[in-house]
């Protein structure tokens, strides 16, 4: 099924507030399939699913504007055919809201042990059936293409944190010849279900603050729907992702979105969102959900821990979701130790609820001129365990 549209409006960003006390902003995104208010948390719907959660749930419940699917994992199973025949991944899974595809680029990196980085592309076999396989930048935004999410990412290299400055600098050299590759290749491509589709290029560079630097005023000249910053929260310190994050926000364009790959904990996205950053995502909520830890405004909770085997309270009495309050705590350690799949469901499905919920009140407080001092506060509780 092909439909190749022309003169499709570009994606449109609107910078609407700003916090006087930090670099913290509030703006909308409107795509094709809908608006998406930020700062925004994407939920990460690897397989074209949000593991566990119906879609009505992470619509309805966790109030979800935006969520992902992963290229890699897709264009694996069911493979490209399928997901072309059923008109695109939007039709494909029945989620009707705006969606991202990432590139499969940190999934090949997680495939250190398997896989071959050349000038050309990087070689692979699936961790499904050990069969080969190549990605390029070409052949990527090919598949994103098929995919067809709103939102696309062009095809990188992602290095370990730690890597040294030689290999960084080799690396991002790489990544920066296969984004204009990427760009190449978009523009001598259409969108084939009928909407626009954006590609936002993604800033590496380590932790190595000149070369963040120099990787960010290169991504400028393509003149992008919006920009993200990749590889980081991949084993670097804490403090040293903020600097890295200080320096890429201070220099990406002020009009445009900024998305921050893969990050992370609730602190996490707070301290990103007065940096300057828009957009997250993160497979904590959902992984982290279904090991029994919970999110929550006074910390996390370990729903497996003995304390709570009698506890008859609800989920989180402040929970948005109907699961935080039909359900009590003592159910919920009951499902997760007996390792039931709706234990799995209910965590996920707060876990998800809270993430939005927090970047939900951290845009209030944007517009109300007071999130710099409400995040201090925020943040010191977020962090504890109960």
């Amino acid at each position: 099924m092909r439909i190749f549209v022309h003169h499709i409006i570009r994606m449109k960003f609107t910078l609407q507030h700003k916090d006087p006390a930090s670099r913290a902003r509030a703006g909308e995104i409107v795509t094709d399939h809908g608006t998406i208010r930020t700062p925004i948390f994407m939920p990460v719907g690897t397989a074209a699913t949000v593991k566990g959660i119906f879609h009505r749930d992470v619509r309805d419940e966790a109030r979800a504007q935006i969520i992902l699917a992963n290229t890699y994992h897709l264009y694996l199973r069911p493979g490209m055919e399928i997901i072309e025949r059923a008109g695109g991944v939007h039709r494909f899974s029945t989620w009707e809201g705006p969606m991202l595809t990432d590139s499969g680029g940190f999934q090949v990196f997680s495939l250190s042990g398997c896989r071959k980085l050349k000038e050309e592309g990087c070689h692979f076999r699936s961790h499904i059936d050990g069969s080969r396989h190549l990605f390029t930048p070409e052949s990527v935004i090919d598949t994103e293409r098929t995919i067809g999410a709103d939102i696309m990412m062009a095809f990188d290299e992602c290095p370990p944190g730690d890597a040294p400055r030689e290999y960084a600098a080799k690396s991002l050299g790489l990544t920066q010849r296969w984004l204009d590759r990427c760009f190449d290749r978009y523009a001598q491509t259409a969108p084939k279900y009928g909407h626009y589709q954006s590609l936002f290029p993604i800033v590496q560079g380590c932790t190595y603050p000149d070369l963040r630097a120099q990787a960010a005023e290169h991504v400028k000249q393509y003149d992008a729907d919006g920009y993200a910053i990749g590889g980081l929260a991949v084993g670097e310190p804490t403090e040293v992702m903020y600097e890295m994050i200080e320096v890429v926000d201070a220099i990406l364009p002020e009009d445009r979105p900024r998305y921050l790959m893969g990050v992370g904990t609730p602190a996490n996205i707070l301290e990103a969102i007065a940096r300057g950053v828009d957009m997250f995502d993160c497979v904590m909520p959902t992984r982290n959900g279904r090991n029994g830890q919970l999110f929550t405004w006074e910390g996390t909770i370990n729903i497996r821990n003995k304390k709570w085997e009698a506890d008859f309270s609800p989920i989180d009495p402040e929970g948005t979701a109907f699961v935080d309050r039909v359900y009590t705590k003592a159910y919920l350690h009951h499902l997760v130790v007996c390792q039931e799949m709706l234990g799995a469901q209910i965590a996920s499905l707060h876990n998800i609820a809270f993430y939005l919920r927090l970047v939900a009140e951290a845009r209030r407080h944007i517009e109300a001129g007071d999130f710099a001092r409400w995040k201090e506060q925020a943040v010191a509780k977020l962090g504890r365990r109960i």
